[in-house]
């Protein structure tokens, strides 16, 4: 997770001054799901640019060619790391959303949500779900890019004494898929993120980096909020991650009132705690 990536002067300077490398922003990177609501996509991915960020995931494709994306991306200064793509739209539309997101230069798609319809009831019918992962999983491998699975709380419930997210990751490659965890997801379910994330050293791409509010405060943000201003144990939880092998701290939240303040925040923060540890 954290690459030294400074030049040796710098590296000398923020050595003296026991700062991290990712406390420049390295491999922290911003979910734009966040910014849904700020204006064009352009005025979204300018806003991440002017908070700091220089690396962001995106949510499936948007309404934009894949050149068109890239463009905007390099013009605010922002590489994707990855994107969100439902499982239903990589089985039906594969050659599509590959070629889009090679062009864009997105090697790793995440499925980010299972519809409530959709979501498997049983032991048994998480294994098969786990085996349509692994089998996406290993076609994307083919075409020289990865497939990860993120988090909510549904996938906390137990099934013959085994969350559904265990299920999902004992039962694919761990080549196959990876896993993008949501702390605040897995804490909401009722579970303990470190125990997942020493449960699986090297399977966890990323970090979905957010806070949880207490119940009371923040309600008008679905009691989400920015990573430090919570209930998390991130001087924990940071440490554990990097020990294990997370390749990205991804800041996310549901639904800010104020998103500048939020991704500010959180990055500020994030950058604060990672240096305390460093």
């Amino acid at each position: 997770m954290f690459r030294r990536l400074l030049s040796s002067s710098l590296l000398r300077v923020c050595t003296s001054l026991s700062v991290p490398v990712m406390a420049t922003g390295e491999n922290i990177a911003l979910q734009m799901y966040s910014l849904r609501n700020v204006g064009s996509l352009e005025e979204q991915f300018a806003m991440a640019h002017r908070a700091g960020f220089k690396y962001v995931e995106v949510v499936e494709t948007p309404d934009v060619s894949a050149e068109q994306l890239k463009r905007t991306l390099q013009h605010n200064g922002l590489t994707a790391i990855s994107a969100h793509v439902q499982l239903i739209s990589l089985e039906k539309n594969y050659e599509q959303v590959v070629k889009y997101n090679q062009v864009v230069g997105i090697s790793t798609i995440v499925v980010p949500w299972i519809e409530p319809q959709d979501r498997p009831d049983s032991f048994q019918a998480w294994v098969q779900y786990a085996k349509r992962l692994d089998v996406m999983g290993e076609k994307l491998r083919q075409s020289g890019m990865q497939l990860a699975y993120h988090n909510h709380n549904f996938e906390m419930k137990k099934y013959e004494g085994i969350t559904a997210l265990e299920i999902i990751l004992n039962h694919s490659s761990s080549q196959n898929l990876k896993l993008e965890m949501d702390a605040a997801w897995v804490s909401r379910g009722g579970q303990d993120p470190l125990r997942f994330i020493n449960a699986y050293p090297q399977r966890i791409f990323a970090l979905h980096a957010k806070d949880n509010a207490p119940i009371g405060v923040r309600d008008d943000e679905m009691n989400f909020a920015p990573v430090g201003e919570g209930l998390l144990d991130w001087p924990s939880i940071l440490p554990a991650a990097q020990k294990n092998g997370v390749k990205w701290l991804i800041i996310e939240h549901d639904k800010p009132k104020d998103a500048w303040s939020v991704i500010t925040t959180s990055l500020k923060n994030l950058q604060h705690a990672l240096a305390k540890i460093n």
